[in-house]
């Protein structure tokens, strides 16, 4: 493994491990402000981070832009504007209810539900894309819904208010996925990332307002919270994870990001004092084998070809 494949990774686990106690942060939050408002002010940060980060790279791309023909940049142009509107969209919906769920769950049930999005992301594509999974593909999926069994289900068979809601918001995300996915190779992404920020606190702020009373003195009362998961989670986290992954296989950069869910229940455990029971540490443990199950890289059947 050369040095830069060491550093992108690094920077993969830095990336994890701040998205992560991301939840605690969020949980936290709620102690004095409502889960919109939180979500509204974080997306604002977010929006003038990477937009800052956006207007500094969009500078030296604009040589690439030369290459491309009128028609082509017009055409690029409307992909990247289509493209961050759509994926902030999907991503201001997944965070609200995301945030409205842990009004009543904890940072580690929501961080573990949330990261289903990496199993549902296949089966949408299936369905909506015709796009073909592997045996194991669908193995994950059902040791996915087993951990989120003993995760989230009690004795009564029911989910409980705040594991719904984030059930609902890890749906979302695997919209958001697939939509970044597309507009991705059509437009720029970093660009789209700023536009979807931008987006995300319109809709949010908009919703708070109809919704909550938004004030001045909720927000300075959560204010570490809502700087930390919209400077540090939304612009530092997405910038590092652009950074490393230039230089690191993408199925092992998917691996290492799905370490997440982890920090979540880490630090809700250290930071909140959240306490989890052996049936929902079983179903965590669970979880996070479908997870990784699902982005193992398939065995090459092409090396008797030739």
């Amino acid at each position: 493994m050369t040095q830069k494949r060491k550093t992108g990774n690094l920077l993969l686990i830095i990336t994890a491990v701040i998205w992560g106690t991301a939840f605690a942060a969020q949980r936290a939050g709620m102690d004095s402000i409502e889960p919109i408002t939180f979500t509204a002010s974080r997306m604002v940060l977010a929006a003038a981070a990477v937009g800052l980060v956006a207007l500094i790279m969009g500078r030296r791309g604009e040589k690439t832009a030369k290459d491309r023909t009128p028609e082509e940049e017009r055409q690029y142009k409307k992909n990247t504007l289509t493209g961050g509107i759509l994926c902030g969209v999907f991503l201001s919906t997944a965070t609200i209810f995301q945030q409205a769920g842990l009004v009543y769950t904890t940072a580690g049930k929501a961080g573990f539900i949330t990261a289903m999005y990496m199993l549902l992301v296949p089966v949408i594509g299936f369905f909506l894309l015709k796009k073909k999974n592997s045996w194991r593909v669908w193995l994950a999926v059902l040791i996915g819904v087993i951990g989120m069994y003993l995760l989230c289900i009690n004795g009564s068979f029911r989910l409980t208010r705040g594991d719904a809601l984030v059930c609902v918001c890890a749906v979302l995300f695997s919209g958001h996925i697939l939509c970044c996915d597309r507009f991705a190779r059509l437009g720029d992404p970093i660009r789209i990332s700023a536009i979807q920020f931008v987006t995300a606190a319109v809709i949010s702020g908009v919703a708070a307002f109809i919704a909550e009373e938004p004030s001045w003195a909720k927000i300075a009362s959560a204010a570490v919270p809502i700087l930390y998961c919209g400077i540090v989670s939304g612009g530092i986290g997405y910038t590092l994870q652009i950074v490393a992954q230039k230089s690191t296989d993408p199925t092992v950069a998917s691996l290492i990001l799905s370490l997440e869910s982890v920090f979540a229940v880490i630090a809700g455990a250290l930071i909140l004092g959240e306490r989890m029971s052996t049936r929902e540490l079983l179903g965590c443990v669970v979880m996070f084998a479908a997870i990784i199950l699902v982005q193992l890289p398939a065995k090459n059947k092409e090396k008797t070809s030739g």
